[in-house]
Parts: structure tokens; sequence; C-alpha cells
């Protein structure tokens, strides 16, 4: 199992989620965290699963192919990918430096895109596994200052949505999921009355956290979703109820 961007935050959540239900999971990230080294060591404590961590610049495209074949020959199979590394980008399109735009796009499509490539090549003679891609809900719905990265989590979309046609016949599925507004370091920078906004806008008065994200990507996993491919999961309390 790999889950990119797996050392803070939303990804950290779906590899600790991920280990607790027994998986062996890869996290991937340009470098390790103090949060990841202590879930390193509960997962191999007290879970069936276990934590690997593996350093890489996700942006840097031409090291991806040697990065997975590495990672299938020293793990294996791989069941499972959770493409989740991504940046984000704020500000009026027309005033946004153009090194700053060809980094969204680099790390939050070209990226997952050529991750998964390799990936499921390392997919194919097993049948069965699965693709998850962490998108946003502005992706579908539009968000003053965000047109760029907006346009990076709708490609994902439509890239989990075709994905899903083309493997479907192998018996890999591809979903994604979309979270909202969530309660991370992020978001914790927010002005108190801009949080209150963003609470207040939502259907059940609150943002999600990086668990509930996790939760829907275990599904995903699950026996239980065998026969869901190509879906968007939204996890953002009813923010775009």
């Amino acid at each position: 199992m790999i889950v990119t961007g797996g050392s803070r935050g939303i990804g950290l959540a779906i590899v600790r989620a991920l280990a607790d239900s027994g998986y062996h999971v890869i996290a991937v990230a340009r470098r390790d965290s103090a949060a990841l080294s202590s879930a390193m060591r509960e997962a191999t404590q007290t879970t069936g699963g276990a934590i690997h961590f593996r350093p890489c610049d996700l942006a840097a495209i031409s090291t991806l192919p040697t990065l997975i074949r590495g990672l299938h020959q020293e793990f294996g199979p791989i069941y499972g990918l959770v493409n989740n590394a991504g940046i984000g980008a704020s500000g009026v399109l027309a005033t946004l430096p153009d090194n700053e735009l060809e980094s969204l796009i680099r790390l939050n499509v070209l990226s997952p895109i050529m991750v998964t490539k390799y990936v499921v090549r390392a997919m194919m003679d097993s049948g069965g596994s699965r693709v998850v891609n962490i998108t946003s809900i502005v992706g579908s719905t539009g968000y003053s200052g965000l047109a760029a990265y907006a346009a990076t989590k709708s490609a994902l979309i439509g890239f989990t949505r075709s994905l899903a046609r083309e493997l479907g016949p192998l018996g890999i599925t591809v979903n994604a999921v979309a979270p909202g507004f969530i309660e991370t370091e992020m978001t914790s920078e927010l002005k108190p009355e801009h949080r209150e906004q963003i609470c207040r806008r939502s259907a059940l008065r609150r943002m999600p956290n990086p668990t509930d994200i996790a939760a829907a990507v275990l599904f995903l996993f699950s026996e239980a979703a065998r026969n869901m491919t190509g879906t968007l999961l939204t996890v953002d309390a009813g923010n775009t109820a």
C-alpha cells in the first residue's frame, strides 16, 4: 500500500488508519516527521499492520519510475495507492507567478498521473487492487482566488473516472475522495471569523478532520466497496450540500 504525502495532515491520518486495519503501508514524502515516526513505532507495537517511510520529492517527475520499481522490488505486489500529495496556491490567476503555477500543476496533476502509471503496471497481474485519488470540493465548486488549484483538482476527478473505465476489466477500482475545509494545521491559521463562516456554511455546522477522510479511504479499500469505481466521495460536513 502506497500513500503519497503520508508524513502529515490528511496523508498521515490515512497511513495510520490503514496500518491500524492491518495493512503494510509505505508513506512517501519529501521528509519524515515526528508524527510519522511515532506512528511507525505504534504500528510495530500495537497493530497487525506496519508503516514504512521512503523519501522522495514527488515533483521530480523523472525519478518516479525508479521509485515505484524500487518499492515493487522491495515490498512485492502493490495492492493499493493513495495519491494524496499536493500543494495549494491561492491568489488571483492574473497575478499568480508563473513558476508557482507550474509547480502546482506538476505536483497536483502530473505527479499523481505518473505515479499511478507505474503503480498500475505493478498491479496488473494481481487484480482486485485499488487506487484512490484525494481531490477537493473546489474541483467541482468554484472558489474565488483558487482557479488554478481548482483546475488541478478537477483534473484528478476526470482522471479518476476515465482510469476507472480503463482498469475495470483488470479488476482494479479507481475512486476519489473530495475533502472540504478540514481541521488541519493549515486551517488552524485561519482567522476565527473565517473559520466561523465556513462552519456556518456547512450543514453540520463544523469542519471534518483528517480521520474523516481516512475513514472514507479505508472504506474504498474494503470489500464493501468492491463494486464502486469511478466515484467521487465528498467529505465536507455538508459544505456543498
